[in-house]
This record gives structure tokens, C-alpha cells and sequence, in this order.
């Protein structure tokens, strides 16, 4: 079992990157901890920026480095980041056209016991709405090594949102094509196809494995790149299968299922089910807990997605 976190994988990537190139800065909102960027400060102490908690401060700041040449990698709790620093995000980062990459610690529901406050269940819906931004979420610690190794040589503004803890990985090495905007597809079906992003990709390929045992090919496609979406692949899919479901640590309104369903809608529609947080305050708990608590499992998806398939929607 995989017991380093994404947040440390992106510490890691940075410092080896910093080692040949001195442009590459980390600018922190008093998280460092929070994004295991400790040993990078003390590597790299003059590239290195303590703001403390001041988050829209912090892009600001980050912004004017951008336009120095600096390569500016901002670490922050995804809910204040995506909701406290929209505006500087939106002006100062996206507007602005600077090379700020947005790293969201502790996304989606990580801070889980700790509620509403600090879940981060509508970043995506926010962030994908501005343009000249990218948005985009690593489904393992092999996604988020090549994620932060084609951000750096990236040169447009970027929101990406990383968990806390250790996840299941979905690949076996970090030895896979990845390019920013392009989903990759992890199994095969011509029935139904599940579209996921970040930790829910490991639930899609469990879930499309259980299918399989009840004679539903399920077809798996990680969605890494919220924005710009692969719209060729989801036509793809909607061609190629009966159904589309999709699978995110977000609300159900306006992330990835609402960007899915845009391009479906609109190219070739089918059935399509959207599965995430529904609309409420999510409950407080572990991330499983919550998911468990809201049907986010395989045992259940797999349940649900057979009835959808024979049209017993529920």
C-alpha cells in the first residue's frame, strides 16, 4: 500500500527541478507543513517565500515574480485558495497571463473532519469558468510526479488540486505518456464508459472491474485535465458507448460531470449520470467515511451503474 501523499511527491519534483534551475520558487500561506514543503525551504531557502495567511496576498505576490521570470508555485489550502484568492486569481494570474502554477493542498474533502470550511468541493467549477487558466488533478503519486514535471515547463497560469493523504496508486510506475489536456484511457469497455478525476479514478477502475464480473464492459478514462477538457475522447465515448457516468471529489454541479455533459450534450448525446457531492453541506468524517457515506464505492457505483445500464435509473 502507497504510504507517500501527493503533496510530498510535488515537493520532491520541485526540488529536483531546483537544483539546475534557480527560477523555480515555492511560495507558501504559513502551509508549509500542510504541503510537505519543509525540506524544500530548507534546501532552497532564498527560493522560497513564507507569506503566511494572507491568501490572496500570496497570488499577488506570486504574480509579480511571474512577471520577473520567476516559475511561481503557490501551495495553499485548496478551500481558501479556490474561494478567498479568486479575484487575484482571475486578474492577477489568469487576466494578467503570468506563469503562476496554483497548487491546491488538502483538496476536495481531505480536511474531511474539520467541515464545510474546509472542504473544496467547488473549485473546479469555479476555476475552469476563467479563461487563459488550466485545471487540472493527478489521480496518484506517479500522475502527480509527471503533472508537476510538465507544469514547470508550462507557461500558462495553472490551478492544480492535490489531496492530503496517501492514496491507492492507479499506475504501477511513473513510466506513462502524460500530457496536459489529454485523458488517458485505463480500461476498455464499449458499454458504458466511466469518466473520473483525481482520487476517484482508483473507484472507477474497481468499479469497472466488478462490472465486468456481471458482464457490463466498462470502459475508464482519467479526465487529469479539467480544463482544457479532451473533448475528442468524450466524443469518443458517447459514440462508442450506450452510457457515460462520471466520478469526482466535487460537487455535483458545475465540475467535471457539468463539463462532460456540456460537450455531450452538445456533440453526441446519450444517457449520462453524474455522480459526486450532492448539493448540501458535505458531512464531516474521513475522506472513505464521507465516500461510503454518499455511495462514492465500487460495491455501489457498480449496483447503480448495472441499473442505470438496463434503465432503472434511482
Amino acid at each position: 500500500m502507497n504510504t507517500t501523499p501527493n503533496r510530498q511527491v510535488v515537493c520532491d519534483t520541485l526540488l529536483e527541478f531546483a537544483k539546475n534551475d534557480s527560477s523555480i520558487y515555492v511560495l507558501a500561506s504559513d502551509s508549509r507543513g500542510s504541503a510537505a514543503m519543509t525540506s524544500f525551504a530548507d534546501t532552497f531557502p532564498e527560493q522560497f517565500v513564507e507569506v503566511g495567511i494572507a491568501e490572496q496576498n500570496i497570488v499577488g505576490i506570486a504574480a509579480g515574480l511571474a512577471h520577473s521570470g520567476i516559475k511561481a508555485f503557490v501551495t495553499s489550502p485548496a478551500c481558501f485558495l479556490s474561494m478567498r484568492s479568486i479575484e487575484q486569481i482571475k486578474v492577477d494570474v489568469a487576466y494578467s497571463q503570468t506563469n503562476v502554477k496554483l497548487i491546491g493542498i488538502s483538496g476536495g474533502i481531505s480536511y474531511g473532519a474539520l467541515g464545510m470550511s474546509h472542504h473544496s468541493v467547488q473549485d473546479f467549477a469555479v476555476t475552469r469558468a476563467i479563461p487563459d487558466l488550466t485545471v487540472v488533478v493527478p489521480a496518484d503519486r506517479h500522475e502527480t510526479k509527471k503533472m508537476i514535471e510538465a507544469l514547470v515547463h508550462y507557461e500558462q497560469g495553472a490551478y492544480m488540486r492535490i489531496g492530503r493523504n496517501p492514496v491507492e496508486d492507479v499506475y504501477d510506475s511513473d513510466n506513462f505518456e502524460f500530457e496536459i489536456g489529454k485523458a488517458i484511457q485505463l480500461a476498455t469497455g464499449n458499454d458504458v464508459t466511466i469518466i473520473a478525476c483525481g482520487e476517484t479514478v482508483r473507484i472507477a477502475l474497481d468499479t469497472s472491474k466488478m462490472l465486468r464480473t456481471s458482464g457490463i464492459h466498462c470502459r475508464v478514462i482519467n479526465m487529469h485535465t479539467i480544463k482544457p477538457l479532451d473533448t475528442e475522447t468524450i466524443i469518443k465515448a458517447a459514440q462508442e458507448t450506450n452510457y457515460i457516468v462520471t466520478l469526482e471529489e466535487h460537487s455535483i454541479h458545475g465540475g467535471l460531470g457539468s463539463a462532460v455533459a456540456e460537450v455531450v450534450v452538445q456533440h453526441h448525446p446519450v444517457a449520462m449520470k453524474i455522480y459526486g457531492i450532492p448539493d448540501e453541506p458535505a458531512i464531516a468524517g474521513k475522506t472513505k467515511e464521507v465516500f461510503d457515506y454518499y455511495g462514492l464505492n465500487a460495491e455501489h457505483l457498480a449496483a447503480n451503474i448495472t441499473a442505470f445500464c438496463k434503465k432503472e435509473i434511482r
